[in-house]
């Protein structure tokens, strides 16, 4: 089974990307034939240095390397090294009426959000849909509130297909099983737009000092406490240990658990929990030629499979 997905380099990878998806990912190159991009071509609309852009994506590259994507079960490649990709964009740009991309969501959410209502924002889903179909992805793994994107990229598919033929396969959703939201450090879904992340390789006093600023309400300590409505809590259970886990859910709902202890102890497990990548991850930032070597390897090998979906598409309506 062939598994495709994207990150963006917009920014220093968080402790929701990994809960969300990075760890999924990791699991799934296991026994597939894993495809993970680096999408700095969409990066485009939201970051305009270039230098700082280069450097994202070195970092996301790291990242997913010293988090356990291994270059030899699955292909980690920068999505603008496959000059197909762009290519497939126009042929299916061709297809695409306004209309749909009129209605997606994220478009809208991002222009509300304050982004220019660029081209480049709003065809971003025929974008999206060259990458995936580029590939002949079997499957790819989206959180429930990305499915819409999934679902036009099937849509842009089909309509090609009824159009020059049968072209390109149609890629199902593997829905990742996400908790239902990673808070941020005040209490809102953790995201770089809200600035209330806690990055998987911040420095541990970093990581502690993030951790005590998480905002909680003034039940004091003596008093019980309920987990299961508290985004503190439902940060630990991500990352304690498991012996640990159920002792600190008793002394929370009993009482006796005061929330600066149990910001101490969330530091302790993130920190803990990273603390082998984080080593990784030095040793691929001293030797940055490594890093060098695994893209370029990956972006031939990535090209090889392009080509073929690309020649099929160009010869069905024409180009060739």
């Amino acid at each position: 089974m062939r598994v495709l997905s994207g990150i963006q380099p917009s920014g220093a990878l968080h402790i929701g990307n990994y809960c969300g998806a990075i760890r999924q990912y990791i699991a799934l190159q296991e026994g597939n034939d894993a495809f993970y991009f680096v999408a700095n071509y969409h990066a485009l609309t939201s970051v305009r240095d270039a230098e700082l852009l280069r450097r994202y994506v070195f970092d996301v590259l790291v990242d997913l390397l010293s988090l356990g994507i291994d270059p030899e079960h699955a292909t980690l490649f920068v999505q603008s090294d496959v000059h197909e990709t762009t290519e497939l964009a126009w042929l299916l740009t061709s297809v695409t009426p306004m209309g749909w991309l009129e209605k997606c969501v994220s478009y809208k959410d991002k222009v509300q959000q304050g982004l220019p209502a660029e081209h480049g924002l709003f065809a971003y889903p025929v974008l999206q849909a060259a990458d995936i179909l580029l590939y002949d992805a079997d499957v790819v793994p989206v959180g429930q509130d990305q499915k819409q994107h999934l679902e036009i990229t099937r849509d842009i598919a089909e309509r090609f297909n009824h159009v020059y033929g049968d072209v390109f396969r149609l890629p199902k959703p593997y829905i990742l099983d996400q908790v239902a939201v990673v808070p941020g450090i005040d209490g809102r879904k953790m995201s770089k737009s809200y600035q209330n992340t806690i990055e998987i390789f911040d420095e541990p006093a970093v990581i502690r000092k993030k951790c005590k600023k998480i905002v909680t309400d003034s039940t004091p300590v003596e008093a019980p406490k309920n987990p299961d409505t508290c985004p503190l809590f439902g940060l630990y259970k991500l990352f304690a240990p498991a012996g640990d886990l159920a002792e600190v859910e008793r002394r929370y709902r009993e009482g006796g658990m005061g929330y600066g202890e149990m910001k101490t102890r969330l530091a302790d497990a993130i920190i803990e929990h990273f603390a082998v990548a984080r080593e990784r991850r030095a040793e691929w930032v001293a030797h940055p030629t490594r890093v060098a070597e695994v893209r370029a390897a990956a972006a031939e090998r990535a090209r090889r499979s392009a080509r073929i979906v690309l020649d099929r598409a160009r010869v069905a309506c024409g180009m060739d």
